[in-house]
């Protein structure tokens, strides 16, 4: 479940752009419709792709590409940016749950630096409107009516894992209500801490929900700073007392894992990094999908490494069809 974005991914030639708009580099800024305008008008001669994305939203579709059955909770405004969303969901093999909207759907500004950085000015749109009163539902058509929701059909009774992006946190009903229905009905749940001022902003709330609800956590070192003060590893040690799994990554060094007493030191492939928007993301989709088939932590965690490797070599959060080929030929030589 996450925002349901479409990324307009834009190269920059040096970081004087992001200090001109007063974006903080590396980080994912909420901006209203007149902002994100006014940056899309201040770049209006540079180069843009389209991604369909959201942290979530990324991680489901690596999954699904590897292969899982994998479904989507999300708002779309009913415009063409929607409509490509859901598009692209479909293709790659994911069961949308949508929710249509009759705002403009969500776009998130992808600035990418030459170090292959990336700033995001995010748009929210059409996803700001996913409430708790939506979850009870298999049948998007009647998320519009919470009155009649009935037990079997939870859009969660199918799935084994519920994966949330921290992006969400800001709507703290929502995040409860949905970790609550998917500890019901017996899912192991995962969450992406997804930014570090989007941490800072609601660190008592996070530490509250992951403590009671998280069986796994994904941070990189920033969000694990921001959230409990720490340096990776001493971060990590923090985390892992509070979940069964915790992910910290460390970039270029690689990422640590630590579940009870068991700790794993993760490294990376040997990548050519264009641009490293949607690592994290991949890095979950590789994980969870080896927790899924009871792979030992550490295999989980080179599997994460992969798929992030690969997709930094790439423009944007997708990879083309080949490499996921590539990728998934080596899964099989390396067992």
């Amino acid at each position: 479940m996450g925002n349901a974005l479409v990324d307009i991914m834009i190269p920059l030639e040096s970081d004087t752009i992001l200090e001109m708009l007063e974006l903080p580099k590396g980080s994912m800024q909420l901006v209203d419709k007149d902002r994100s305008n006014s940056v899309l008008s201040a770049l209006e001669g540079y180069k843009k792709s389209l991604s369909a994305g959201g942290s979530a939203a990324n991680t489901i579709h690596g999954l699904a590409m590897l292969g899982a059955r994998t479904g989507y909770i999300g708002v779309v405004g009913e415009d063409e940016l929607g409509g490509f969303f859901v598009r692209d969901l479909i293709q790659a093999g994911v069961d949308p749950h949508m929710i249509h909207s009759k705002q403009e759907t969500g776009r998130a500004v992808a600035l990418v630096t030459p170090d292959s950085e990336r700033t995001f000015a995010t748009f929210l749109g059409a996803a700001i409107e996913l409430s708790a009163g939506h979850l009870a539902f298999g049948d998007p058509d009647s998320l519009a009516e919470p009155a009649i929701a009935k037990p079997e059909m939870s859009i969660f009774k199918d799935y084994g894992y519920f994966h949330i992006e921290g992006y969400l946190v800001q709507n703290h009903e929502l995040i409860r209500q949905a970790v609550k229905l998917a500890r019901e009905h017996g899912l192991i749940v995962s969450l992406d801490m997804a930014s570090y001022n989007v941490v800072e902003a609601n660190r008592d709330f996070l530490l509250s929900i992951i403590t009671e609800f998280v069986d796994i956590v994904f941070a990189n070192e920033d969000e694990a700073r921001a959230l409990t003060g720490l340096e990776p590893e001493e971060a990590l040690d923090v985390l892992s007392d509070m979940v069964k799994i915790a992910v910290v990554k460390t970039g270029s060094s690689g990422s640590l894992v630590k579940s009870g007493n068991d700790k794993f030191t993760i490294g990376i492939i040997d990548v050519n990094p264009i641009d490293t928007t949607g690592a994290g993301d991949l890095y979950a989709s590789g994980f969870l999908y080896g927790h899924a088939r009871g792979m030992n932590l550490g295999q989980c965690g080179t599997l994460g490494a992969l798929l992030a490797g690969n997709v930094i070599e790439f423009m944007g959060s997708k990879m083309p069809a080949d490499r996921w080929e590539q990728i998934k030929t080596q899964m099989e030589v390396n067992g």
